[in-house]
C-alpha cells in the first residue's frame, strides 16, 4: 500500500525488532517503509547511513514523486520512482528450497546473527529466519533459496522489500567479509498470504570491488511472481 495522502507525512520509527546489524534498523525493512510514500510500480531506496532504531524519522517529499527520510538533519535515505528490475530469477519448488536452507552459509557463520531478516539467533516468530542456502546442494552456488511461510504479522509491503533484502545478499559467501545494504529497487506485484509456503530466491549478478550486485524474487508456491528486486551492497573493509 502507498501513503501519498498527506502533504507532510507521519514520522517513522522502527522497532527494535526489526533490526539488521545490531544497533541499526535492516535495511530492506526501512527501505520497504519508505517505499510506502512513493506513488509508482516500482522504487528505488539508497541508504546514506545506518537507520536508528526507536528513533522517530521525518519523511520530507521531494520534487518528482521522491522522499528524503531524516534523523534530525542527517539524511538516512532517500526514496524515488525507478524502473521496474529485470527478471534475473527463475522459481524455485518449495520442496527444492527446503533442501536449499541445509546449505545456508549463516548456519555456520553469521556475521550478524540477531538479523530481523536472516538472524540465526532468532526465534521462530520473531524473526523470518530467511536461511537461504545454495540451490542444487553446490556450496559455490551464487543462486540461493528459501521458504518462507509469513504469520499473521509478517504480510505487509514492507515486509516482503525485507524478505528480498538479506537472501540475495547471501547469494555471495559473506561469512569472511560482511557487507551491507547500500541500495534497493524492489516492484511488488501481490501480496503474501499468512501461513502459506512461498519461496525467496537470490542470485549474485556481479562483483566489482567493494561493490556487490544481487537480484531477489519472492514466489508464491505455485511458482507465482509476487516480487522481485535487485540491490546493490558494500562490503566492509577489511582490517
Amino acid at each position: 500500500m502507498t501513503d501519498t495522502s498527506h502533504d507532510t507525512p507521519d514520522p517513522i520509527t522502527v522497532a527494535a525488532r526489526f533490526n539488521g546489524p545490531p544497533g541499526s534498523a535492516n535495511g530492506g525493512y526501512v527501505s520497504g517503509r519508505v517505499a510506502r510514500f512513493v506513488d509508482a510500480p516500482a522504487v528505488r531506496v539508497r541508504l546514506r547511513t545506518p537507520p536508528p532504531l526507536e528513533t522517530p524519522m521525518e519523511v520530507r517529499r521531494t520534487p518528482g514523486g521522491g522522499v528524503h527520510l531524516l534523523s534530525g538533519e542527517e539524511l538516512v535515505a532517500e526514496g524515488a520512482p525507478a524502473p521496474v528490475p529485470q527478471r534475473h530469477t527463475a522459481p524455485v519448488p518449495p520442496a527444492e528450497a527446503e533442501r536449499a536452507q541445509e546449505g545456508y552459509r549463516g548456519l555456520r557463520d553469521h556475521p550478524f546473527p540477531t538479523c530481523f531478516v536472516c538472524g540465526t539467533a532468532r526465534e521462530a516468530g520473531d524473526g523470518l529466519r530467511l536461511f537461504a542456502g545454495p540451490v542444487g546442494g553446490d556450496p559455490a552456488a551464487t543462486t540461493v533459496a528459501c521458504v518462507w511461510r509469513p504469520g499473521p504479522d509478517t504480510t505487509d509491503t514492507p515486509m516482503e522489500w525485507a524478505a528480498l533484502d538479506c537472501p540475495g545478499g547471501w547469494s555471495v559467501d559473506i561469512t569472511g567479509r560482511p557487507m551491507l545494504l547500500g541500495q534497493l529497487t524492489a516492484a511488488v506485484f501481490a501480496p503474501v498470504r499468512a501461513g502459506r509456503a512461498h519461496v525467496v530466491v537470490g542470485r549474485l549478478l556481479d562483483v566489482q570491488g567493494r561493490k556487490v550486485r544481487t537480484a531477489s524474487a519472492l514466489y508464491d508456491g505455485d511458482g507465482a511472481e509476487l516480487a522481485r528486486a535487485e540491490a546493490v551492497w558494500i562490503r566492509l573493509r577489511e582490517g
